[in-house]
């Protein structure tokens, strides 16, 4: 157990009387502390979005040795195990700083554990938030087919989710019909309500 008077090194929140396991001895006069589910349970959301952002750990500390004193276990390792996957899945897209939060709002009923519940939710909040037809441009180079980076398209809706290309979008390209992959397609009008929805997609895509 920490001391009254410890505060968080990184942001300053007071940590006194947090508890963990010291889960390795790093030199003589600092330890490394892994929290238990009650510590990981009070931890601010904020100082859990920030440490994503930042690529700093929330799950355990490096401390002084000074700073903590022996207590008695209050839960177990397998307790420590659900919290912390909870608080995986609530902020599994923190680290993409601002896009998080709505990325958060689209997926909050997907476990991120599962594709196909992720894909599911993007394909049900795009279909409801995209206005068919829209002009979009290829914005990633293509291996194979008739299409190329810079081409413009237009998109007539989405079409189904694969496990490689993620949201599929049917585009009419010069006569043509495709299957393509959203996530390669921005919307022409950046002042259009289509613009923010597909981008905001391809981000998330991209970062998966």
């Amino acid at each position: 157990m920490l001391s009254p008077i410890v505060q968080d090194p990184d942001f300053g929140v007071n940590i006194g009387g947090w508890q963990g396991r010291v889960s390795e001895v790093l030199e003589e006069e600092i330890i490394c502390v892994s929290w238990d589910s009650l510590s990981l349970k009070k931890m601010p959301d904020s100082m859990i979005a920030d440490c994503e952002e930042e690529g700093l750990e929330w799950r355990k500390m490096n401390l002084l040795a000074t700073d903590v004193e022996l207590a008695t276990p209050r839960d177990s390792e397998k307790e420590v195990a659900q919290a912390t996957s909870q608080i995986e899945m609530q902020h599994a897209w923190d680290h993409l700083g601002e896009e998080s939060r709505e990325i958060q709002k689209i997926l909050s009923g997907a476990d991120p554990n599962n594709e196909w519940a992720v894909l599911g939710a993007w394909m049900a909040h795009l279909e409801k938030v995209l206005k068919f037809p829209f002009a979009a441009e290829v914005t990633e180079w293509q291996e194979r087919g008739g299409i190329r980076s810079g081409d413009r398209v237009t998109v007539q809706g989405i079409t189904d989710v694969d496990d490689l290309y993620g949201v599929l979008a049917n585009i009419r390209h010069e006569r043509m019909r495709y299957d393509f992959p959203l996530c390669d397609l921005a919307a022409m009008d950046k002042q259009s309500s289509n613009y923010k929805p597909v981008q905001l997609y391809a981000v998330w895509f991209a970062n998966r």
